[in-house]
């Protein structure tokens, strides 16, 4: 994973498994992270463990079923580093449908 060092990295489904895992391997390679779900206790115990290690962390509730959340989210991610670079939407929602019909809601 070349060049993640000071990047700004948003990451949903952050406060465990995968999510987790991501968040604070990014952050060790330099990358600035923004971990987002729906239990901000988990969130905060990651963001504090990763800051606490060197890196920068941030966190904030988000659920990803209702698109105002996604957009406020990435909005406070931008608001605290000053930009999103990447977007790591790891968050689980069960809706299936082909790619290529695009649904969101």
């Amino acid at each position: 994973m070349s060049g993640i060092e000071g990047e700004v990295v948003v990451i949903t489904g952050a406060s465990s498994g995968i999510g987790e895992a991501t968040a604070r391997l990014l952050s060790e390679r330099g990358a600035r992270v923004v971990l987002g779900a729906r239990r901000t206790d988990k969130l905060e115990s990651i963001a504090e463990a990763i800051t606490r290690e060197g890196g920068q962390a941030r966190f904030r509730a988000v659920d990803v079923t209702k698109r105002e959340d996604v957009d406020s989210f990435n909005e406070f991610a931008a608001g605290e580093f000053g930009r999103v670079d990447v977007i790591v939407n790891n968050a689980g929602v069960m809706r299936l449908s082909p790619l290529e019909e695009t649904k969101v809601d």
